[in-house]
């Protein structure tokens, strides 16, 4: 009988080491991702603006003060919000309509179309960035707040298009045929029917097309000319020693703004999740 449950008892050992390889490698690398990001927000605390010397000598609030001071900052944030925020609403707009449209009609070449949608967060930010900046220059297009914007909203329709694509696929086409049935128009039907379905979606895929936009860099960088968003201004101050400090404020700023629409897009999602 021992020898019996022997070969159930090395299975057991063998699921139970293999499950504790498992947690130590993910755990080693949320430490490899969030370590970095931890030491950021102790150095923008730091009383130390020469050296990063660990642990930092003293902590301190002024850095906080320098930065709500200095008006570079203010005028790449407000850059930073005010394109983020057209990017995010321009790709509303047209996210959902390509995804409303996809999704209700058959036509030759549906497959294609939806391929190229989802194309520009598939290549290489690089690749889309130089591409951006060659149609901007052979039409003549001066580089300018309009050109980050456009360049922006390439990607964060994909963000909005896929949340809104999967959204109408797990509403059912019997809604719509009901109300229309019932005697609606076309917009009594998406006002009552269609946009309470698909709201969680469209505010989620909102919020990451935000969060995509705001701290994005490569796309920025060749699109932006003479300005500086709050991610190229943090990319240039990184050169000067002295200012690692503000720096570091500054990207917890980013951190902040950015990870808050994140937890909240996942949160939304999560729960309609579940809730089907």
């Amino acid at each position: 009988m021992l020898k019996k449950w022997e070969p159930l008892k090395l299975f057991k050992h063998k699921k139970t080491k293999s499950q504790k390889i498992l947690r130590f490698t993910a755990i080693s690398g949320l430490l490899f991702l969030h370590i970095p990001i931890l030491l950021i927000i102790l150095y923008a605390f730091t009383t130390d603006d020469k050296t990063f010397q660990f642990p930092p000598p003293g902590l301190t609030t002024k850095w906080f003060e320098v930065a709500w001071a200095r008006n570079d900052i203010h005028n790449a944030l407000m850059l930073s919000l005010k394109s983020s925020l057209l990017a995010t609403g321009i790709s509303l707009i047209l996210g959902t309509l390509s995804a409303a449209a996809l999704y209700r009609f058959q036509f030759f070449g549906k497959e294609t179309i939806s391929l190229l949608i989802i194309l520009p967060i598939a290549i290489p930010g690089v690749v889309i960035s130089i591409a951006l900046r060659s149609a901007f220059s052979l039409m003549e297009i001066p580089f300018s707040f309009w050109t980050i914007v456009l360049g922006h909203t390439t990607f964060c329709i994909v963000v909005v298009y896929n949340n809104a694509i999967a959204r109408f696929r797990r509403t059912s086409p019997s809604l719509v045929e009901a109300s229309m049935d019932l005697g609606a128009n076309g917009f009594q039907t998406f006002r009552y029917i269609v946009l309470p379905n698909i709201a969680t979606a469209l505010l989620a895929g909102g919020m990451l097309s935000f969060a995509l936009s705001f701290d994005e860099v490569f796309v920025t960088t060749f699109t932006a000319g003479q300005q500086s968003t709050l991610p190229i201004w943090m990319l240039t101050e990184l050169t000067r020693p002295r200012q690692r400090t503000v720096t570091n404020v500054v990207a917890v700023m980013v951190i902040i703004v950015t990870f808050l629409p994140i937890l909240f897009a996942y949160y939304l999602t999560r729960n309609t999740t579940e809730a089907r």
